[in-house]
């Protein structure tokens, strides 16, 4: 018979240690990559349909703190992670270049947004253009199940109409469990918004479709605000999409949209019942003293191009970086601003530079879903923010530098300048 193989103490000893030492060596991989090697810290980024959400709902809900700092915002895969509840707001960025695997959650703007689902303790109302991610929708279920009021509002083309496409269906899960999903009513114009508000005193908002592309491959922003009296401003507009009224015929509530907080003014635009490039984008640009720093997806308002190129002309920095794509076509202005001597760059993302900002003076942020163009000002339903704090808005510029840096300069041949 042979004889059972047996360890001493001794060797018992030295795999303990090379155990320990193994682990040591994934946790601090771990630490500064966020990727969890063998799903030793963390669940797995891809459960099974039937599995929990990726993080645990939490019983403490998220507070103001009226006695804490302004939050330290993070670039998304660059920076550490702060936590939710630093302060009354936070600015996150996608990082594509160094973050854009949807299989590896942590560390991403997805984490954060699942953090916020987790924690909401009566509702999260949502009006969102497109939703592909999984992680996102069972976390939305599981907040359906411990009785918050879920509900969203997307367009019917790019949100219900595409989730019947490959790679889609988590509308369809949300309304397996119970949610209910509406859309725009078949209209021809988009409902392009990307807010979401928790517990009726959180929203977050930005340039940041929920999707696999929106989060990994393109560069966005979000910003967060813990306000009642902002999260009263979005809710009246979500009531009213929730109800059936979009467009330029949804009634106008401009006069109720200004607030302050804590020393920072904010004004909110909803588009198309009301316009914000004509009365509030192009006016801020013309009152520039010092700087102007924009990134757009789309841009092609040419009064907001011409306001910019007087700046210029008087001396402000102006400087901004175009999406690729498109850039080049007849109603784009980028050929505009280079041929006025304007410094603009094509950005060099691999994806798209999904921003929809402006930056004034190193103080003033303009944010949100709007795209700078007639559609967006005319027809879609569209939200914009407008923020005067130096804090966030160094955020933001630092973002701009990050974006122009990896840009490339336009070819003079191609703009063919008179």
């Amino acid at each position: 018979m042979a004889k059972r193989r047996t360890i001493s103490k001794t060797q018992g000893g030295v795999i303990v240690l090379l155990f320990t030492v193994l682990l040591l060596i994934c946790g601090a991989f771990y630490a500064l990559t966020g990727i969890d090697v063998g799903g030793l810290f963390s669940e797995t980024d891809t459960p099974a349909a039937s599995a929990t959400p990726l993080l645990l709902a939490t019983e403490t809900p998220f507070l103001p703190d009226v006695n804490a700092s302004t939050a330290t915002p993070v670039v998304i895969g660059q920076e550490p992670t702060v936590s939710p509840l630093a302060g009354w707001w936070e600015v996150y960025f996608t990082d594509p270049n160094n973050h854009r695997d949807p299989n590896v959650i942590g560390g991403s703007v997805e984490e954060k947004l699942i953090q916020y689902i987790n924690a909401a303790q009566t509702s999260i109302h949502i009006a969102s253009f497109e939703f592909d991610l999984d992680s996102t929708a069972r976390a939305l279920i599981a907040a359906k199940g411990r009785g918050v009021d879920v509900r969203w509002v997307t367009d019917d083309e790019h949100g219900l109409l595409a989730d019947e496409e490959p790679g889609h269906g988590q509308f369809a899960m949300l309304r397996d469990a119970g949610i209910e999903v509406r859309d725009d009513l078949g209209r021809s114009a988009f409902m392009h918004n990307k807010f979401w508000i928790f517990d009726g005193r959180i929203v977050w908002t930005g340039s940041t479709n929920i999707t696999k592309n929106g989060i990994y491959d393109q560069n966005n922003n979000v910003i967060v605000i813990r306000s009642p009296e902002l999260a009263a401003i979005y809710e009246r507009e979500f009531d009213e999409m929730w109800n059936g009224q979009f467009g330029a015929r949804s009634p106008s509530q401009l006069a109720d949209q200004s607030l302050n907080i804590e020393g920072t003014p904010i004004q909110v635009i909803f588009t198309s019942e009301d316009p914000a490039l004509e009365t509030a984008i192009v006016p801020l640009v013309q009152s520039a003293q010092s700087s102007v720093y924009f990134m757009a997806f789309s841009f092609t308002d040419y009064p907001l191009a011409d306001a910019m190129i007087q700046r210029y002309l008087h001396g402000v920095d102006v400087a901004g970086v175009f999406e690729s794509f498109g850039s080049t076509s007849e109603s784009a202005e980028l050929r505009t601003l280079f041929c006025g001597e304007v410094p603009v760059r094509q950005d060099g993302n691999g994806g798209f530079l999904h921003h929809k900002v402006v930056i004034v003076d190193e103080r003033y942020v303009v944010t949100g879903s709007l795209n700078f163009s007639t559609r967006a000002e005319t027809t879609n339903d569209e939200n914009v923010i407008i923020i005067d704090n130096p804090d966030i808005a160094r955020l933001y510029v630092e973002e701009f530098e990050r974006v122009w840096a990896i840009g490339k300069n336009p070819d003079p041949a191609a703009m063919a300048c008179p």
